[in-house]
């Protein structure tokens, strides 16, 4: 290395050598190791990779896709709310079913009818229909297992039990939504009303409860499988001309999820051949000698083995095998072409500097050269990915933990496997072996005399003259006399500045309008019958929402009038948020205080107040579930809101945390608890978790940069590409439709190791570059980088392209943001930074104050291959 010629440049190589020399000399040391004995090399990964394949013995155990295990908050409130329900309020699904006192959602089939033509569910025509559709459900094993009540099976509907199989109700003749005693809010949708009577319904909805607790519960889930398996069949055979029918049971949200990963295992087929083909045509040479056909797809392997070891590996440890990490190696193949393409071309650089160099020597200056650029590039990737496990969303664990160990494999077989093919691969080129047939090939004045197609196949020449190694490649010469001086031309350069106003303008738009949580709907398949099931509910049952526990958690003086006051006044707060409805309240401490107010019942002490219940409860039986009474003392209790026009992920993002602010604001310990509430947990810590990763992240990238790229203009231009790109994905997710959730959070994390990946190199070639002007260094450091940076994004994008395909949400999504994670980085290692480097480069940075050049090359992300 040339010495430095002057104290600030010294500084600098001092401070670079303390971390890139003992680097250097490390890679050195095991180039010449593969170098001296490749088979090993080869075989050991081989045999390590088949050995650690063997944890997908384990693959059915490890599979973790339960819906609510993995896609909602670990700790979150919600879940200590059921389990405080579920001690305080035991159910009896044989004797005392109540569908809106059920700590779960249950276990149920449910049908929405909705009348065609757009007329009335209740008309003649109609209603027939439905008495036959749910007289075809009704069957003798539905009666032996159905959820009881009143001695009976709970009524899938208020409107049939309180008219058995007499014809509809006459318009006019019902109040709504509550009629009498029974709620219709969420048993008609469509309704129009005059003067809160009924006039006509779109639709109707039948819900079959069945008993999950006991002896009973796996023959009601045998009869909720055999009812997704024949209700098309029945209603197919019903010939129901009135009525259109969608279905759903507590199961299919499930079984539909567990579908997903295997309809994406026919995309890996498809990925691997384009990345292939790509990787081949990236690397072809017209010479039959020295053609790199091998060295691709040897690359391609060597991604496929690391993807086997990790997953091996994390099974065999017990790591839960989530639908997410079905993702993983689809990414792990792109950035693995990546380092391949890197390899290679300081293999070619290393050949052009010394050819007649041994082979040692030769892979001693590519692992110099190239294994620093990989190591920056993974060591970023993985720390992001590992930090990526502190989340509270096991499935952005797991999936971090595969492919975050998948990278390290990745690294080691770039390292040792496909070093060793490299030196192999130089051997067969020595010997003058044919890349196809292995065989000898002569080239002498003789074959001047074969066919040219002969020549053509055997010499890769029609003369019979071998061809001679190429020069500069076609597009770094391209990005070197075209694109550099056209993207630093002036008026180009105000141009970009403009276009990059438009871009963060448009990201910091987007963000502002970002959806938060995960929509249940999108863990199905687009094909699946739940999706028109969804689309009912949502058109015609999506005024009425969850209907809310609301527990006094503690024992306390109910019989004091102070207290029961104070009950009323949190009970009002509580009523008084716009998404409760005051007048579909249930509460038995009201009925009972207006019974005492009547003078029915005495409850100003504590005798009177527990003795007097069963007055209570001989007029309202169901109250009698909402109070867990000891002899002497109430321990707990419950009361009921109505939730209305709880229609996006916002409004219930909204109304949990106006619900337990209430809640908290109250002086009697209060919990707020539907079933839902477990999803909603996730609106409260995915931005936190989101934000808390990335900066953590972002921080270890540039510990990584300061420690590997030692230049502080260097560092601040990382610093800019992480946030820019992260911004902008984050933005432009809202245009393309993608919720902030667990599924996407993870791609957010993957932001960061890319944007270092495409920035750091183009900035670092800008201000190690020995040229006079700013624009000059950046003319040149795009001649270096550009083709590298378009191939490497293009070979990831190839990795996951296919995904754009599925019929899933969850690869649709990932494909999704990682093509703008992509597309952003390329964006800005290609036109922003160059464009910005030319406004601020002259910053600590100068002619007279730069590397030499040979560590500009070592540091270089040259992925060409000439």
């Amino acid at each position: 290395m040339a010495g430095p010629r002057d104290p600030a440049e010294r500084c600098s190589c001092r401070n670079t050598n303390c971390v890139e020399r003992p680097l250097r000399r490390l890679f050195e040391g095991l180039a010449s190791g593969v170098a001296a004995c490749p088979w090993p090399f080869v075989l050991v990964p081989l045999l390590l990779s088949g050995g650690l394949g063997a944890g997908f013995v384990f693959l059915p155990q490890r599979q973790a896709n339960d819906i609510e295990e993995q896609f909602t908050p670990t700790w979150g409130p919600a879940k200590a709310e059921r389990d405080f329900v579920r001690r305080h309020f035991p159910t009896d699904d044989s004797e005392r079913f109540s569908a809106p006192r059920l700590p779960t959602e249950g276990a149920y089939a449910a049908l929405i009818a909705v009348a065609t033509n757009g007329t009335s569910v209740l008309e003649p025509a109609a209603w027939a229909d439905v008495l036959r559709l749910n007289a075809a459900v009704h069957d003798t094993e539905y009666e032996r297992l159905c959820a009881r009540t009143a001695g009976g099976c709970a009524s899938p509907n208020p409107l049939l039990s309180r008219r058995g199989d007499a014809g509809p109700p006459a318009p006019g003749s019902l109040r709504f939504p509550v009629n009498g005693s029974e709620f219709l809010g969420a048993a008609l949708g469509g309704v129009e009303t005059d003067g809160g009577r009924l006039l006509r319904a779109r639709a109707l909805k039948l819900l079959y409860y069945l008993r999950e607790d006991g002896p009973e519960a796996q023959d009601s889930r045998q009869w909720l499988e055999s009812f997704l398996q024949s209700i098309s069949s029945k209603v197919a055979d019903l010939r129901l001309g009135s009525i259109q029918v969608t279905y759903f049971t507590s199961l299919s949200r499930q079984e539909e999820f567990e579908g997903n990963t295997r309809s994406v295992i026919p995309l890996f087929s498809i990925t691997y051949f384009l990345t292939i083909t790509f990787s081949i045509i990236s690397c072809l040479r017209l010479s039959c000698i020295r053609n790199n056909t091998w060295l691709a797809s040897c690359g391609v392997l060597s991604s496929g083995l690391a993807v086997l070891s990790s997953f091996g590996l994390m099974l065999f440890c017990g790591v839960p095998f989530v639908v997410t990490v079905a993702n993983a190696p689809f990414l792990i193949l792109g950035v693995g072409v990546d380092d391949m393409f890197i390899m290679i071309a300081s293999w070619e650089q290393s050949l052009r500097k010394k050819e007649k160099s041994n082979v040692k020597s030769l892979l001693a200056e590519t692992y110099a050269e190239a294994a620093l650029s990989v190591t920056i590039t993974t060591l970023t990737d993985v720390l992001a990915f590992f930090i990526g496990t502190w989340t509270a969303f096991p499935s952005v664990r797991s999936f971090c933990l595969y492919t975050g160990t998948a990278f390290v494999f990745c690294y080691v077989y770039t390292l040792t496997f496909f070093g060793a093919v490299l030196v192999l691969n130089h051997k067969r080129e020595e010997g003058n072996r044919h890349w196809l047939t292995c065989m000898r090939v002569d080239v002498g004045k003789d074959q001047a005399e074969n066919s040219c197609l002969y020549n053509a196949c055997c010499i890769g020449s029609c003369s019979g003259q071998p061809s001679q190694p190429e020069g500069e490649h076609p597009m770094s010469t391209f990005f070197k006399k075209y694109y550099g001086p056209f993207i630093t031309n002036k008026w180009i350069k105000v141009l970009m500045v403009l276009l990059y106003g438009a871009y963060l303008g448009g990201s910091i738009y987007g963000c502002t309008q970002i959806r938060e949580g995960i929509d249940l709907r999108n863990l199905a398949n687009d094909a699946s019958y739940i999706i028109p099931y969804y689309d009912d509910e949502d058109k015609y049952f999506s005024t009425y929402g969850p209907r809310v526990m609301v527990v006094i958690a503690e024992s306390v003086d109910y019989w004091n009038e102070s207290v029961r006051l104070a009950i009323e006044s949190c009970t009002q707060n509580l009523e008084n948020i716009s998404y409760v409805d005051k007048n579909y309240s249930e509460s038995w401490l009201r009925v009972y205080t207006g019974l005492a107010k009547s003078g029915l019942v005495n409850i100003d002490s504590k005798t009177d107040f527990l003795n007097n219940l069963n007055v209570l409860f001989r007029i309202l039986p169901s109250f009698e579930w909402d109070i867990n009474k000891t002899q002497d003392e109430i321990e707990a209790s419950r009361f009921f809101i109505q939730t209305v026009n709880v229609t996006s992920a916002v409004d219930e993002k909204n109304l949990l945390s106006q619900l337990r602010e209430a809640a908290k604001q109250c002086s009697i310990p209060l919990k707020v608890y539907h079933p839902a509430f477990i999803y909603y947990d996730q609106y409260l810590v995915i931005v936190q978790n989101t934000v808390q990763n990335i900066v953590i992240a972002a921080g270890a990238m540039l510990v990584v940069s300061l420690l590997l790229i030692p230049n502080p203009l260097c560092c601040l231009w990382v610093t800019f590409a992480i946030a820019s790109v992260i911004v902008g994905v984050a933005g432009f997710m809202t245009f393309w439709k993608v919720n902030l959730d667990s599924i996407s959070m993870i791609n957010l994390v993957i932001c960061i190791g890319f944007s270092v990946d495409f920035s750091a190199h183009i900035s670092y070639a800008f201000v190690t570059s020995g040229e006079s002007s700013a624009n000059k260094r950046s003319i040149e450091a795009l001649s270096l980088l550009g083709y590298p940076v378009l191939q490497g994004a293009v070979s990831t994008i190839l990795g996951v392209v296919v995904l754009a395909a599925s019929n899933t949400y969850i690869f649709r999504t990932f494909f999704k943001i990682m093509f703008l994670v992509i597309l952003f980085g390329a964006l800005h290692g290609l036109v922003f930074i160059p464009v910005f480097l030319t406004f601020f480069g002259n910053f600590g940075s100068s002619p007279h104050n730069t590397m030499s050049k040979k560590l500009e090359h070592r540091f270089r992300n040259d992925k060409d291959c000439p």
